[in-house]
This record gives structure tokens, C-alpha cells and sequence, in this order.
């Protein structure tokens, strides 16, 4: 890749923004009352996507924290798919474009008119680029210069207070489901995949860090270089970019963090490199050369981000005894499903999760044992019903039907959990080594493609059922796909050593046994886990004090036991643990921890208050995302 220097010069793109009449997006046409969305149709896209199909990203950007701000240009390399097309339709939201060209050469040739449509909910706005009438080529290349707006709901800008060495600042990206429109005019959709290349200009002392071939030098002249030479999807662009070291923890894995937290994020996830191993002889070979971690400050909103080559990893999963590193397996094994076979809209989304929630316990079982592989599906499986019974009924629905829809509404359970236990029930049937075989075919049959829900049933019927007449029948199938709730064939998992734990909690509960005569010595964190989310809905303080005084719950610093143990406390009115509660809200930003402490503080007067004075300090190192969802709970 040349410098940019040689390609274009970025004080240069400073323009004046071209006058241009408002254009109305049309949303998606109205289905029939009977009808279902029609498979493989984004409707998140505003993209003309049938008519045009970005290919290649050049991405030149400067990161400015005092503005918030990225600036620059995107080169975006496209094919026409209709010969009668002449406009290029992109996804944006809070953009500002400045102007555009028509590439020759990778030269600036003629500047293209342009129109920013009118806000459609969350889907952003319709850019639409006029290309010259003349202008014929299949192929083509077009120039945008633009820069982001700090309310992007795809970046998220931290102040040095906000990181864990709170000495300088830092960004980041979260671009699932569809915000890479906000900080990349771009064909924001699943089913579109590109191959990228990045320059990325950082203030003095910052490293710069992407989804692609990442090097564990510092740049002498504050610029870093990227190339990503496999198709992905556009939500699997990300940039991170703050005070970073790096530490190899295998022949191909390593480890991005802030300095006083590298040493101890190489030593937790030291097994990285046995998991690539292990997922290699289960699913076949790892194709994307390296994988890499970037531990990211508290406030990033998801456990992990499958971004290929360097996935985004949670500070929460730091608990010091290798407990959480479930994880790390979860997205690693999104290297095959969901990076490299990947869902074609958002109504697929299960394909990516259930696939990956299921080959993750696989990887488990082989490195760790059968044992905790049925622990971690049991409390999956309690987790999914918990969050059924509080979700739309249309939700539960495996090919969900998102229409309408924020595609953020089905990042829940059910795509995760359900969709293992229909892989699971699958395995059932047919047996372990021939789903293996199966998943392995399908992984190099669809690699490096985008797929829909009925294209994996076909293949399933084709590859795997006809050779097994009468195993599975096509309704079996359909009740799993596109019903709601768990089919009663469901095979749900149980775990002997939570019989145990059950025993012990009915014990204490019932005065039979004090706090300190639990049998708690050889407990994982599962164990706990499974101790603290099955108690009553209310516990006398007698009792939690007799916990607390016993294994200084408030104290834990497990960020999954301190959850479940803080939502004891809520529930209870517990004010000991509420100094920790404040603590735990103001540091942590992971969706899955802090919505339901603040879900249960609001079903009281008190804990509203508290909630409300806490949410405002908090609210600001929260993710966008996070906020909105926030918002309407909190500030209601």
C-alpha cells in the first residue's frame, strides 16, 4: 500500500461541503399480513444493494480527540451490478460528506453530485451518488471525503480518567449491527463483504490497532498502516486506538492492553493457542493467519467482538484464575462461524451465535472437560429461559423476523442459546462425529460467504438428513427454525455438580447448615454462579450478612459473581453491598452485567433514586448503545 503522502494529501480534503437538495429514503415495502421477510432481503440497508456492490475500502483517516472526530477520505471500489444503474446508493448516519469524486487511476477525475436523504429511524440516511451519464464501466471507483460527529454511534471516545491507566485517552469502534455507517459511508450490510486497507493517523504516544494485520511495533512517524486481504462483512471493520502494548502468548496469538494491564491479560489468556488448536481439529484449518486480543477499558458495552485477526475483549473476564475464558473461546470460534461464514441479514443472526455458542463448548469440553462443558450449557440454558420470559413472543423466534425492528433487539438469548440447543438436538440425532463432519463440510463449502437461514436448511437437507431418512422431519426442522420457544424435542442439559450445589444452598437456606460449613472449597465459578442465580426472590438480611461475612461477596471482584451476588442484594434492599453497587455501575460498562442491576433497582422507590444519581455519573463512559438502552429504564 502506498503512503498517503503518495496518494492523496489530507490538509487538501478540507472542502467546502457541496450544496445539495434533501432526498426522501423510501423505507422497505410493507409485507402482507401473512407474509414472512423475504430471505435474504436486508431491510437495514438503505443501499442499492441489487444494482451496486462495493468490493475493496481504502480508508485514510486522522483521529482528532479534541473534536472527537475521525476525518478523511474512503475510497470505495465498486461493481455494477445493472448495467441500467446510475446512482450509488450508501448507508450513513451523522456523517458529514464534503465531496466525492469519480476515481481514474486512483486520481480524483470528475466531482460527483450527491444527495443526503431524510433520517429513517435507526437506519441512518440514504447517500445517493449520481455517476456521470456517459459513465458505463462495470467496474468503477469512487472518492468521499467526510469526517464523523462525536455523538457516532459507532465509536466511543474515552477520556484518560475513563481507562485503566487514566493517563491518556482512547478509541474504539463497534460497528455490529449496522453503526459502521456511522463512521464509514459504506453498503452497511452483512450480505456485502470487502476487502480492506487502512491509514490511520494518531496523536503522538497512541497506537492505532485494526481487524487486520496488525504489528506489535510502534510507529515512528505516528501513522499505521493496515491491510485486510479477506472479504468480511463491513460491521467486522474495526479501529481501536490508545495507549497500547503488546505480548505473544503463542506462535500466533498475542495480546493488546493498556501497560498496567497487559502482564496480567497475557497470563489469563495464556491458552489462547491450544483453543486455535483445538477448533482446528474439530471444524478445519484457521484461515485468517493471526488471532489477537485487545483488552479493552471497562466501558465496552459486549463481552467480546469478533473482529477477525484481533478480536475486542471485556477487562470483565480478567478474574485472575482463568474462570472466564469461555469467552475467548466464544470468539475465537466466531473465526469460522460468523467471519467466515456469516449471515446474510439480521433475521439470520443465529447462524452466527448458536453456531459459535456451540462449537465455543466444544472447544471446552476439549480443553477442560465434559464436566464444565455441562455446567456452562446448564447455566446457558437457565440464562435462556430467564430472558424468554420476559421477551415478545415474535422474539423467540430463531429466524426473527426484525422488520421494523432495531437489529439490536435480537441480540438476546435466543439466537445464542436456542441455536445451540438445536444444533445440539441435531447432534442427538445423527451423533457427534457426524455433526463434526457436517460442520466441517459447511465451513468450507460457504467459506468466505454470507448466507440466509434457508440456505443452511437446504444445505442441511442435502448433506446431512437425505443420507438419514426419517431421522428428521421437515416439520421437526421448521418448528426449530422458524417457530417460537423451545420445541418439547429440545435435549436440555444438566450438570451433577449444580445436584450438589442445589443440596447445599436448600441446606443453608432451610438453618441447616451455616454459611462457613458450605461446601465451597472446590466450587468454580460456575458452581457459584448457579449457587447465587437460583436463590428466593428475597432474602432476609440475616442471611446475606451471614453470606457476606462468610465469603465477602460485596468484595468479589469476579465481575460475573459480583453481578449475581449485587442483584441479590438489590432485590433485598441489602445497603452494605451498595457502596460496591455504585462502584461496580460507574466502572463497568458491559450491557449483559449492568442492565439487570438497573432493571431491579427501579421496581423500588429507593433503588430509583440511587439509580438515578448513579446513572448520571455513569452514563457518560457508557457505549451509545448502551445509553439508549439505558435510557428509557433509568430516565423513565
Amino acid at each position: 500500500m502506498r503512503t498517503l503522502s503518495a496518494r492523496i494529501s489530507l490538509a487538501t480534503i478540507a472542502v467546502l461541503c457541496l450544496a445539495a437538495a434533501p432526498l426522501q429514503a423510501a423505507p422497505p415495502p410493507a409485507s402482507g399480513p401473512d407474509s414472512g421477510p423475504e430471505s435474504g432481503r436486508d431491510y437495514h440497508s438503505l443501499a442499492n444493494l441489487a444494482q451496486m456492490r462495493i468490493q475493496h475500502v481504502d480508508l485514510y483517516l486522522d483521529v482528532d480527540f479534541a473534536a472527537q472526530r475521525l476525518s478523511g477520505v474512503v475510497d470505495l471500489k465498486v461493481d455494477r451490478l445493472d448495467d441500467s444503474a446510475r446512482t450509488l446508493v450508501l448507508d450513513t448516519r451523522d456523517l458529514a460528506i464534503r465531496r466525492i469524486w469519480l476515481l481514474a487511476d486512483g486520481r480524483p477525475q470528475q466531482v460527483l453530485p450527491f444527495a443526503l436523504g431524510e433520517p429513517v429511524g435507526t437506519l441512518g440516511q440514504a447517500l445517493t451518488i449520481d455517476l456521470p451519464a456517459e459513465h458505463r464501466d462495470r467496474s468503477f471507483a469512487v472518492r468521499i471525503s467526510y469526517q464523523t460527529r462525536p455523538e457516532a454511534s459507532g465509536l466511543q471516545w474515552l477520556t484518560p480518567a475513563q481507562t485503566a491507566g487514566k493517563t491518556d485517552p482512547f478509541l474504539y469502534s463497534q460497528s455490529q449491527a449496522i453503526h459502521a455507517r456511522s463512521w464509514i459511508p459504506l453498503q452497511d450490510s452483512p450480505q456485502v463483504r470487502v476487502t480492506y486497507n487502512a491509514e490511520i493517523h494518531t496523536p503522538a504516544g497512541l497506537r492505532a490497532v485494526m481487524s487486520a494485520d496488525n504489528h506489535p511495533e510502534l510507529s515512528a512517524d505516528n501513522v499505521y498502516r493496515f491491510a485486510m486481504p479477506q472479504r468480511i462483512p463491513p460491521y467486522l471493520i474495526a479501529l481501536a486506538v490508545g495507549k497500547l502494548e503488546f505480548r505473544a502468548i503463542g506462535e500466533r496469538t498475542g495480546v493488546y492492553a493498556e501497560p498496567s494491564v497487559v502482564e496480567a491479560a497475557a497470563s489469563e489468556f495464556s491458552e489462547t493457542e491450544n483453543m486455535v488448536k483445538a477448533c482446528e481439529s474439530l471444524f478445519g484449518p484457521y484461515r485468517w493467519d493471526r488471532y489477537d486480543l485487545l483488552i479493552l477499558p471497562p466501558a465496552f458495552m459486549y463481552g467480546g467482538m469478533e473482529n477477525p485477526r484481533l478480536s475486542f475483549i471485556t477487562p470483565t473476564v480478567l478474574a485472575g484464575d482463568r474462570s472466564l475464558v469461555s469467552l475467548i473461546a466464544h470468539e475465537l470460534a466466531h473465526s469460522w462461524s460468523g467471519n467466515l461464514v456469516t449471515n446474510a441479514t439480521w433475521r439470520d443472526f443465529w447462524l452466527n451465535e448458536g453456531f459459535t455458542v456451540f462449537l465455543e463448548r466444544r472447544i471446552i469440553d476439549v480443553l477442560y472437560g465434559e464436566k464444565r462443558r455441562d455446567m456452562e450449557d446448564t447455566l446457558g440454558l437457565q440464562s435462556l429461559q430467564r430472558n424468554m420470559r420476559t421477551l415478545e413472543k415474535p422474539l423467540t423466534v430463531l429466524a426473527v423476523d426484525l422488520r421494523g425492528r432495531d437489529p439490536d433487539d435480537g441480540s438476546n438469548d435466543i439466537p445464542y442459546e436456542k441455536g445451540r440447543l438445536f444444533l445440539g438436538w441435531l447432534q442427538a440425532k445423527v451423533g457427534r462425529d457426524a455433526l463434526d463432519q457436517f460442520l466441517k463440510g459447511y465451513f468450507d463449502h460457504f467459506a468466505f460467504q454470507s448466507i440466509a437461514t434457508e440456505q443452511f436448511r437446504d444445505y442441511l437437507l442435502a448433506n446431512l438428513l437425505a443420507a438419514r431418512p426419517g431421522l428428521v422431519s421437515t416439520a421437526e426442522l421448521d418448528e426449530w427454525l422458524y417457530a417460537p420457544g423451545l420445541p418439547r424435542s429440545a435435549v436440555l442439559p444438566s450438570s451433577d455438580a449444580f445436584a450438589r450445589v442445589d443440596a447445599a444452598r436448600k441446606q443453608w437456606l432451610a438453618g441447616k447448615l451455616a454459611a462457613s460449613a458450605l461446601p465451597v472449597a472446590a466450587w468454580s465459578t460456575f458452581e457459584w454462579l448457579h449457587f447465587l442465580n437460583n436463590m428466593p426472590a428475597k432474602l432476609p438480611h440475616a442471611k446475606l450478612a451471614e453470606l457476606d461475612a462468610a465469603f465477602k461477596l460485596t468484595g468479589q471482584r469476579n465481575a460475573e459473581i459480583a453481578h449475581s451476588w449485587l442483584l441479590i442484594a438489590i432485590r433485598a434492599g441489602y445497603q452494605p453491598a451498595y457502596p460496591r453497587l455504585e462502584e461496580y455501575l460507574t466502572t463497568i460498562g458491559r450491557r449483559k452485567l449492568v442492565k439487570p442491576l438497573y432493571e431491579a433497582l427501579m421496581k423500588t422507590a429507593a433503588g430509583s433514586e440511587f439509580a438515578a444519581r448513579v446513572y448520571e455519573i455513569a452514563r457518560p463512559g457508557y457505549f451509545s448503545v448502551l445509553q439508549s438502552t439505558l435510557d428509557p429504564i433509568v430516565r423513565n
